[in-house]
């Protein structure tokens, strides 16, 4: 006989979870209990919200589902923007969420929430288990969907007088998962359409890529002289030092780019959707009237076709269909070489820094980070203007050193940042921040320190939402409202929680400050104190303003 919380324990264990991540609630106490002396580790975290991206960020890391554990009702809600972020960006998760006892169900009880309608929506599946024998059904059943198809997050409510029974009930083991195949004909399929054309583009993205798939990515472009982008925050698919590499399809994309997006008669576009990102608000690209061949790799088979029709659509995730393409031969003389490398020439233009205001320039900052951080650095951030710095002159040298939401979560930098570091403790770990981003979650930074983390974090404090204030000046020029903020001490407030603080105000002082950093091998902060100016890589403040003052002039 077993208590619902140790069957789920013993479950996690069959499916090779190492660790989870938890905000404590006195409605999973039964599941505490499993954990204790089960050798699965218990990130205690400080907010739900930040707990959520932890085990996001675990489960983009590893490829295998972060696991969460939430209270009912507040803890749940908390939770929710870190499982849209798993949605969004098809992240392996699985959620399980403390329910009151099913007798007081239906009468809004203390905490009542019904998780299926919350969480429906929002999540790959929502369940709640009523009875503890079929607690195995329903674990086994939760990381298959987490990992099939499509990856994304799962929730499972667990009542608590559920969770503490006892009963008698065989353990299930994990469920192969299913992502589906690409055959030696699809790929030769491929291929072909790949050399009716004289302008192809490969778009690799999506999730669940892996170390062998970026080398297949690059060896099959090479075979084939082709360019490669990548989706939105994805840019560690592939060496960004390749020859073939010709940028990412993402905010503030490199005009060239955008140029050969629109002139390519083809796009080979694996694993990733079809999104608003990727196309520029659907702009680049006209559900309507593509003018294009497109041959769309995806493992969700209601995904293809959806907005944009496919020439040749193929159910699997990119890295499979790579493990085929990569055996074709090589194409002799593709009369598309020479667009290959034009696309990296402008690439290569677009990486030159622009120098913005003040003694403190994020361009330089990112330049010295790129050329002397190891090569396997992980690199973290959230949303924000200052995220633009990193996309566009970081150069990302090898698979599984970018954390970052396709979603756009604020708030998600940090977090994801500590959830790295406690998964590779040898390496650096950078978290790249703003200081509106850093202000939602930096109560984390008490979770790396209790756990060991080692995060270092780099503030650009332009004391404002740089972002909304972007569009607030393109829009509403000159009227300011609701953008600023109050900031505290950043490096002060680091040291109070245990760890390492500095602040930055001229940039000759940066290189210095890092090695600092890295030296106190603890937690670390460095506040970076931008001009009022600074806005984006490309235009200050008042440039904002004054495009915005034409344009209403214009209206």
């Amino acid at each position: 006989m077993r208590h619902g919380g140790q069957i789920l324990v013993d479950h996690l264990k069959a499916e090779g979870v190492r660790r989870v991540f938890s905000v404590p609630g006195e409605s999973f106490l039964a599941a505490l209990d499993g954990l204790y002396h089960s050798g699965i580790e218990n990130i205690v975290c400080r907010q739900e919200g930040g707990a959520a991206m932890m085990a996001e960020a675990h489960g983009k890391l590893t490829g295998e589902p972060g696991v969460l554990f939430v209270t009912r009702g507040p803890g749940a809600t908390n939770a929710s923007s870190g499982i849209h972020v798993a949605m969004q960006d098809s992240t392996p998760m699985v959620v399980f969420v403390g329910q009151i006892a099913r007798a007081h169900r239906d009468r809004e009880a203390f905490q009542e929430v019904d998780y299926r309608a919350v969480f429906g929506p929002l999540a790959k599946w929502a369940c709640e288990v009523d009875q503890t024998e079929r607690l195995p059904e329903y674990l086994a059943r939760a990381f298959h969907v987490a990992r099939s198809g499509r990856p994304g997050p799962v929730v499972v409510a667990l009542p608590e007088d559920m969770l503490s029974a006892c009963v008698d009930v065989p353990d299930r083991p994990a469920i192969q998962t299913s992502t589906g195949h690409v055959t030696p004909q699809d790929a030769a399929r491929v291929l072909e359409a790949i050399q009716s054309t004289k302008r192809p583009l490969l778009v690799a993205g999506g999730s669940v890529w892996s170390p062998t798939a970026a080398g297949d990515l690059t060896d099959f472009a090479a075979a084939h002289a082709l360019p490669i982008a990548t989706a939105f925050r994805r840019q560690d698919y592939v060496d960004n030092r390749h020859p073939n590499y010709v940028g990412d399809l993402g905010l503030g994309i490199n005009p060239g780019l955008k140029a050969m997006f629109d002139e390519a008669d083809a796009l080979i576009v694996l694993g990733s959707r079809l999104g608003d990102i990727l196309t520029g608000s659907y702009e680049m690209l006209d559900p309507a009237q593509t003018g294009k061949r497109i041959v769309h790799v995806y493992p969700q088979p209601d995904e293809i076709g959806r907005v944009f029709h496919a020439d040749i659509g193929l159910v699997a995730t990119g890295p499979e269909a790579l493990g085929e393409l990569v055996k074709l031969p090589a194409t002799t003389s593709p009369n598309w070489a020479e667009w290959t490398k034009a696309g990296r020439v402008s690439y290569e233009a677009f990486q030159t820094p622009i120098e913005t205001p003040g003694p403190v320039k994020l361009e330089r900052i990112m330049a010295l980070l790129s050329d002397h951080l190891p090569d396997d650095t992980i690199m973290t951030n959230g949303a924000g203007n200052y995220a633009t710095w990193l996309h566009r002159y970081f150069c990302f040298k090898q698979h599984g050193t970018q954390l970052a939401p396709t979603s756009g979560s604020m708030g998600y930098g940090f977090p994801s940042a500590v959830a790295a570091s406690l998964e590779n403790p040898g390496r650096t770990v950078v978290a790249w921040l703003g200081d509106g981003e850093f202000q939602m979650t930096l109560n984390e930074m008490s979770t790396a320190i209790q756990h060991g983390a080692k995060p270092i974090a780099i503030i650009a404090n332009n004391g404002r939402y740089g972002t909304i204030r972007m569009h607030q000046e393109r829009t509403y020029p000159g009227r300011v409202s609701g953008t600023d903020m109050a900031n505290p001490d950043f490096a002060v407030l680091a040291r109070a929680y245990g760890g390492h603080g500095e602040t930055v105000t001229d940039g000759a002082e940066f290189a210095g400050a890092f090695k600092r950093a890295q030296q106190a091998d603890t937690l670390a902060v460095i506040e970076l104190v931008l001009d009022p100016q600074v806005a984006t890589p490309g235009m200050t403040m008042d440039e904002l303003r004054a495009q915005g003052e034409k344009a209403a002039k214009g209206s």
